[in-house]
């Protein structure tokens, strides 16, 4: 028997995962959790766990934090994260955090599938990223605004609809530093509030 925890806090994709992991046979066993905590209580329960899929936007513990509470106290339990958040930085950060696989939410089942099996057979699985997409992103954000690249992802995330308190989760920064650099964009866009921000960046697009 496989034992996959998938650890989601929006009910609906928790089921939907767990459907679409289900077709990987009638050997697949999926165990829910709504968040880190229960997630780490499941996995004291028992050791026979075979892999955890996980979201990074999670109401206790982020998905990154969680990664690093895995490789400290559950080794052997490889992570595949599943997120909608799926940007080089991010995927770059999940990876080098413990991640042994990254999946974009807006991917198909069977790529979750083919990830999950690459998993399990003690590979690694990460979207391929077109070349020179990264150094296009940044170089037009700073031609454009001329913000730095810390500032740059602070905008991406803005773009994304997140709050303040979720970007600074994200990126491992503390709310303060994230209100900086928004104080930063607000004067390079020539705005006053996110609102108005928004309207800039959806003129330019969503990649910046």
């Amino acid at each position: 028997m496989t034992r996959i925890l998938i650890v989601e806090d929006h009910a609906l994709v928790r089921e939907a995962l767990a459907q679409t992991l289900a077709r990987l046979g009638e050997d697949v066993e999926c165990v829910e959790a709504k968040g880190s905590e229960e997630a780490l209580a499941r996995l004291e329960e028992t050791a026979d766990w075979d892999l955890a899929v996980i979201d990074l936007m999670l109401p206790d513990l982020n998905g990154f934090g969680l990664l690093a509470v895995l490789a400290r106290r559950f080794p052997d339990v490889p992570a595949i994260v599943v997120s909608a958040l799926d940007d080089s930085v991010t995927i770059r950060r999940a990876m080098k955090g413990g991640a042994s696989g990254f999946v974009s939410k807006a991917s198909s089942g069977e790529v979750l599938r083919s990830a999950v099996r690459c998993v399990l057979e003690g590979g690694i699985y990460a979207p391929s990223e077109p070349e020179g997409a990264g150094k296009r992103s940044g170089a037009s954000a700073s031609e454009r605004f001329g913000l730095t690249a810390g500032q740059t992802r602070v905008m991406e995330l803005l773009a994304q609809g997140k709050s303040n308190r979720e970007i600074a989760d994200l990126l491992g920064l503390s709310e303060g530093t994230v209100k900086v650099h928004m104080s930063a964009i607000f004067r390079a866009l020539n705005v006053s509030s996110r609102a108005q921000a928004l309207i800039v960046i959806a003129r330019y697009g969503p990649r910046l």
